[in-house]
């Protein structure tokens, strides 16, 4: 029976990969090939539940693929099958299958026709691979592949300001999200010395086992896995991400961010919950984290003026309701509690469209006064400032930006001094050195040898920083986040047990990855001169291949998985030491603001209003 699991995930991605071989003028055929792929799949899904019902309902584990294997580590892929993974499947397939045949007469005639159903059915594999995954690694596949698909959604109507721009915000945020799923596996590969899975960590006794020498390092597991859900959930200080995701399509607003995507976080939650279901501590956390969303986004729904961004609120607070309920232990009530907030958020998303229209004449000839409510009995200072704190949706947008963004750019543009011979002179030197020492590693001070590793990830984070805020030249900050990488692999080289042929593995995907786009980034400077990373250029209109092969190469770069760098940093956090948590976290953040400065520069040279005046260009404002 559990080898009938993979089936789940192989119609996704056959379908998926028929669609990209259609041509985009034939829009019956991408539409039929979208929703047929998601209705075999909830048909397949029904009789299996069918089946799997009458013979027991075991919770069932299939050990797929073991991708990469060593004496100390395994990196494999495995697939659980359990009610929580029943109802994610059920309600997302439906879900999905109500979109795309939405979509078809919704997105008719529109330019990106063939885009859209392409990223749905990408959107809908990572889904699936993150919804049966039967482990961490597993989980951060379909997290990553959900991650950059919501980029891509976001940015659809790409010719507007507005809607890339708030694609690249919500991007960042979701990297941030990605610090603790890393830092969660990193933590638990030391805990359990495995790729652990979650039907062990199901497992009381030997969860209690570990967990009462390593109280510590289970408590920051717990925190990193509130971090990741908090992030992908929209939880405070992070919601103010989701109603800029709005800017995408109507459908994939419904699909994403009102039902399944912002979801995904409750998912983590409850996955893990036998694993820190004994830490009061971070259940008190989850639940009051929960609470103060749910209070908060509550009141900014009630003053938006955007029926798209109250239903974003309000989904958000249902949320949070549900975070109380997981960690209060409510495992089937939160289940339940989810399926209802998607489907409702789902069909609000789906009709608002009409829902403005409706308004707008039911207000003209039926007005009605405003009714009583709860604040009008509040001092009307008290009034009027939780007014206008609603308003300005609680700072939450400049929170984020003074906590992290702005002294990331602060810090990378002191290092503006740095030019590519600059670089070159400095640097290429220095490493050729830490090969000398590394070469020379027996003879070191032991002293000298604790410093190193740090010491490099730190020039590696520099580099990466410098490449978040460059302006000027794109092949330089592309180049400066291909050297974070060989920084990041000479600092693990001085840790025990980390191989040249590992390390030869890790870098391999960065080495073709970063000289593919290298090579697009000459080429385009070659035909067009100059590449303002100040503004938008928009230059995928003109070289759509260029555009191709420029975002292929960045999600190799970044750690996708169509590489070997993949399981490569999930190699490297394997042999990052327990006491290494400023090595852990230098190396972590390094993966996430490269990642971030990736799809900036794509986003910067190949999106956006044209920078040409002869094509047309759509008002800032969309």
């Amino acid at each position: 029976m559990t080898s009938i699991l993979q089936i789940f995930i192989l119609i996704p991605i056959i379908g998926f990969i028929v669609s990209l071989l259609i041509p985009r003028k034939m829009e019956g055929v991408l539409s039929w090939t979208a929703f047929s792929t998601v209705g075999v799949h909830l048909i397949s899904f029904i009789v299996f539940l069918v089946y799997w019902l009458l013979h027991g309902h075991e919770t069932l584990n299939l050990k797929e693929i073991v991708l990469f294997k060593s004496k100390e580590y395994e990196f494999l892929i495995d697939f659980c099958f359990d009610k929580i993974t029943v109802v994610y499947l059920l309600v997302g397939a439906f879900l999905t299958f109500l979109v795309t045949i939405y979509s078809r007469y919704y997105l008719h005639r529109e330019q990106g026709y063939k885009r859209f159903f392409n990223t749905i059915l990408f959107f809908y594999v990572g889904y699936n691979v993150a919804i049966l995954s039967g482990n961490f690694e597993t989980l951060f596949i379909g997290w990553e592949i959900l991650g950059i698909s919501s980029f891509l959604l976001i940015a659809f109507y790409r010719d507007r300001y507005l809607p890339v721009k708030n694609a690249i915000k919500v991007f960042s945020v979701y990297r941030i999200g990605d610090i603790g799923l890393i830092l969660a596996m990193w933590a638990s590969h030391h805990l359990w010395h495995e790729n652990i899975t979650f039907l062990k960590l199901s497992n009381y006794e030997l969860v209690h086992e570990h967990l009462q020498s390593h109280s510590f390092t289970g408590v920051f597991i717990s925190i990193m896995i509130l971090v990741a859900a908090a992030v992908k959930s929209a939880q405070l200080p992070f919601s103010s991400w989701l109603p800029r995701a709005m800017e995408g399509p109507t459908p994939s607003s419904a699909i994403f961010y009102g039902s399944l995507s912002v979801h995904l976080g409750v998912f983590l939650l409850v996955r893990t919950f036998p694993f820190w279901e004994h830490q009061i501590s971070v259940r008190i956390l989850i639940a009051l984290l929960g609470f103060s969303t749910s209070l908060i986004a509550s009141l900014i729904a009630r003053v938006q003026s955007s029926v798209k961004s109250q239903i974003a609120y309000a989904s958000i607070a249902q949320i949070g309701l549900i975070f109380i309920e997981v960690a209060a232990g409510f495992e089937n009530l939160a289940l339940f509690h989810f399926a209802g907030n998607a489907f409702l958020r789902t069909y609000q998303l789906l009709v608002s469209p009409s829902i403005v229209s409706y308004m707008i004449r039911e207000q003209f000839y039926n007005f009605v006064p405003r009714h009583h409510t709860i604040e009008d009995s509040f001092p009307k200072k008290v009034e009027y400032s939780i007014y206008m704190m609603s308003l300005k949706e609680w700072n939450l947008d400049l929170f984020m930006d003074y906590i992290v963004w702005k002294p990331l750019k602060n810090v990378g543009r002191k290092l503006d001094f740095l030019t590519v011979k600059k670089l070159l002179f400095l640097f290429v030197p220095t490493y050729f050195i830490g090969l000398l020492l590394l070469y020379n590693e027996e003879n070191l001070a032991v002293e000298l040898h604790e410093y190193l590793p740090g010491l490099f990830s730190l020039i590696g984070f520099i580099m990466v920083l410098k490449s978040y805020s460059e302006r000027k030249n794109p092949r330089m900050s592309w180049l400066l986040i291909i050297m974070n990488h060989f920084w990041i692999a000479l600092a693990i080289s001085f840790n025990e047990h980390f191989k040249v042929e590992e390390a030869v593995f890790y870098l391999s995907g960065i080495v073709i990855m970063g000289t593919l786009g290298y090579f697009t980034l000459s080429k385009l400077t070659a035909i067009e001169k100059v590449l303002d990373l100040n503004r938008f250029n928009g230059h995928v209109y003109e070289h759509p291949r260029f555009a191709m092969m420029f975002l292929v190469s960045c999600l190799g770069l970044t750690g996708f998985p169509i590489t070997s760098t993949f399981i490569g940093e999930d190699l490297i956090f394997s042999h990052i030491h327990e006491d290494q948590v400023f090595l852990a976290f230098l190396i972590s953040s390094s993966f996430i603001i490269g990642g971030i400065s990736v799809v900036r520069l794509y986003a910067r040279i190949f999106l956006g209003p044209h920078i040409k005046t002869y094509h047309e260009v759509a008002y800032k404002s969309s």
